[in-house]
């Protein structure tokens, strides 16, 4: 199920739409890194290429990797 959320990057609001595992796979990241999800999708803005929801999605693939 897709789960559309607002949040605020670099003092502009935005939502996001992302499946629910997506969401809670960013909580943990955020958690584990000690920073807000929004402070975690800043950052990852700051790098991406293309669409947001894709790089949040890829951003969780590789972290779900180096863990492997």
């Amino acid at each position: 199920m897709i789960k559309k959320r607002s949040v605020d990057i670099a003092g502009h609001r935005t939502s996001v739409s992302l499946e629910a595992p997506f969401w809670d796979a960013l909580a943990e990241i955020a958690t584990r890194r000690k920073v807000s999800v929004n402070q975690l999708i800043a950052e990852i803005d700051k790098e991406r290429v293309g669409n947001l929801s894709s790089a949040l999605r890829v951003f969780v693939l590789r972290d779900a990797q180096s863990s492997l």
